[in-house]
């Protein structure tokens, strides 16, 4: 078993990796409704996407736009929401504060207080869309100072591979969000309407700006697709993060291994290299949905893989991110 501090750094990233991606879930609503404000907003399919939608049913009853941002944002009770998961990476970070940087606890510490501040205070709706896009920048933020301050060692690799898996995860399911949300009629496939979907989605990854420079034409389902799963060079795309995920992982195992190909690195190099070869053509025959689906199970056994080979299963702050 490895120390508590990779396995600290390892969830660190993964929270704080979390919370952004949580604001961009909502954030697919939010871009809709500034794109076509005559769009009638759907929050279920949000919560569905979280895969914690009986949960949210159990605590709040009626799915509404205020319920599903105070469950998804603000609720100290549900693990995965923004609030709950800066508060896990504070305490995380507190714990190896004698390991990492001391900017990067400043960020974490300072990162969680804005959020505290605001949970308490309340926000106006006409404030969300700032409030989102500051919950953002604070990923940024923390992963742009990890990588200039913190020494490029084994818990480095190990952060990483946590943020990438993580982020690996929210981008399949940022793009489940138009299975079930964003299309309300097969009739509006290729219509302007369904443009205007597809923008919103590539603006909550922060990719629609990159996917014009790349694609150099309009808005398609199978460009974004393709973009969003299968482009090696966007820092969001799922084969990205599976590559750099992996690149990390045998930084860390082959100092220490005479093993070859650790079992490990098997799982996570055949789920890499399968989407190498892998057409969008071929995913649209599978179903983007039930393709995500799959990934999104393959993506959470590697996780799991990870934390069964290298970490104290023991740790329960640990435990809290598995299988959810």
């Amino acid at each position: 078993m490895l120390s508590r501090v990779a396995d600290s750094i390892y969830w660190l990233n993964r929270y704080v990796e979390r919370a952004e991606n949580i604001a961009r879930f909502v954030d697919v609503n939010l871009n809709l409704l500034l794109d076509s404000p005559s769009l009638v907003q759907q929050w279920q399919p949000i919560v569905i996407t979280t895969g914690d939608l009986a949960l949210f049913q159990e605590r709040y009853g009626e799915v509404t736009e205020a319920n599903v941002i105070q469950f998804l944002t603000f609720d100290r009770d549900y693990h995965n929401s923004i609030l709950s998961c800066l508060r896990f990476a504070r305490e995380n970070a507190r714990s190896i504060r004698e390991i990492i940087s001391s900017e990067m606890w400043e960020q974490v510490n300072s990162f969680y207080l804005m959020v505290k501040d605001v949970a308490n205070s309340g926000l106006k709706t006409s404030q969300l869309p700032e409030f989102f896009e500051e919950v953002k920048m604070g990923g940024h933020l923390f992963t742009g100072i990890m990588d200039a301050t913190m020494s490029h060692n084994e818990g480095w690799h190990f952060g990483r591979i946590g943020r990438f898996l993580e982020r690996a995860d929210k981008t399949s399911r940022i793009l489940d969000v138009k299975y079930y949300i964003l299309l309300p009629s097969i009739q509006d496939i290729g219509t302007p309407l369904d443009e205007v979907q597809w923008m919103a989605l590539l603006k909550s990854a922060s990719a629609y700006e990159m996917y014009r420079k790349r694609q150099q034409h309009r808005i398609t389902p199978n460009g974004v697709v393709e973009f969003l799963i299968l482009d090696r060079e966007f820092p969001r795309s799922i084969q990205y993060c599976l590559t750099e995920a992996e690149r990390s992982l045998h930084q860390v195992i082959r100092p220490t291994s005479g093993i070859r190909k650790h079992p490990v690195e098997k799982v996570l190099g055949r789920l890499r290299s399968e989407l190498d070869y892998l057409t969008v053509e071929e995913i649209v025959q599978i179903g983007l949905h039930e393709f995500l689906d799959n990934l999104q199970t393959r993506i959470n056994q590697t996780g799991e893989q990870i934390f069964e080979t290298f970490f104290d299963l023991k740790s329960t702050d640990s435990q809290l991110l598995i299988n959810s």
